[in-house]
């Protein structure tokens, strides 16, 4: 019986998230405090007070998660995970709250990431679409054999739920495709860009050199990865991984379906919300779901 703490990605930010654990622990305040300092704006402000649009912004919306996240487990009295992995964003705050970075260069990298991939957007209009009720071998094929445009699998969430990505014509075709081969729905989503796609080269470029100029230590228990749902705890491999995720797909469903193979039995999320859960218990039976 294992214990494995997941920690969620971007779309799960809220207003207010953080106050509460703001106003109820000292540790947990003097760590938010840090994060304005260390990032040069007030972003506790737009997370206890702003508004949804706000929140939206990718320069606030990834450090504000990754923020929740970390803190949450920092300042948790009984955080002792045997396994953790993280959803997109989620992996730096798994990685972190791990000990594998500190508190500091984890949001220093966060922070680069949110710039890095908002640049990246602007460079060319790209979109992403959830795609339901298809398996992923259909997908796969049909994003595959799109070749005058950029579409290919994002994050796979879920049996029957995985996201495309690519540009905003690519997507497009892939949709309209899709639901041709029996796809419940494909829903274009409010996001700003192809994330997890090959549109995302020139984020990934910038951010590898951040994350070769940080400092990683060995974690104190595996980390299940996106890029190829293993647990690693070498540092060189965690630094790798950690820069082909911004091309390469979430493999989510892969990734809770190892940490149960591996012995986990209670996942723990540990951010806001509680998507990961219900992604959990589309993909594992029996497991017991909880929240920080």
């Amino acid at each position: 019986m294992k214990k494995a703490y997941i920690f969620p990605g971007q779309g799960s930010q809220f207003k207010g998230m953080g106050l509460e654990l703001y106003q109820t622990s000292d540790s947990a305040k003097a760590l938010f405090d840090q994060a304005n300092e260390i990032l040069g704006f007030d972003i506790t402000k737009i997370m206890f007070e702003g508004t949804d649009d706000e929140l939206k912004q990718t320069n606030v919306t990834q450090p504000a998660i990754f923020l929740h996240s970390v803190i949450l487990a920092k300042t948790s009295s009984n955080f002792s995970p045997d396994m953790v992995a993280g959803h997109s964003l989620g992996e730096f705050s798994a990685l972190v709250s791990a000990g594998a970075l500190s508190f500091e260069d984890g949001l220093k990298l966060v922070a680069k990431r949110a710039d890095a991939m908002q640049k990246a957007c602007e460079i060319r209009p790209s979109t992403m679409a959830a795609i339901l009720g298809l398996d992923d071998a259909t997908i796969e094929h049909i994003c595959s054999g799109i070749t005058d445009e950029i579409v290919v699998p994002a994050n796979y969430n879920c049996p029957g739920q995985v996201v495309i990505s690519g540009s905003i014509e690519g997507v497009e075709k892939a949709c309209e495709l899709l639901k041709s081969a029996g796809a419940k729905r494909a829903l274009l989503l409010q996001v700003g860009g192809a994330f997890h796609s090959p549109l995302m080269e020139p984020a990934r470029e910038e951010l590898a050199e951040a994350i070769h100029a940080s400092r990683f230590q060995s974690p104190l228990c595996p980390v299940y990865q996106n890029v190829n749902a293993l647990p690693a705890t070498d540092v060189s491999v965690i630094r790798e991984n950690l820069i082909a995720q911004l091309t390469a797909p979430v493999r989510w469903t892969q990734s809770v379906e190892k940490m149960t193979a591996d012995g986990a039995t209670t996942f723990v999320e540990c951010g806001p919300g509680k998507v990961l859960q219900g992604l959990v218990k589309k993909i594992t039976s029996g497991a017991e779901l909880s929240s920080i």
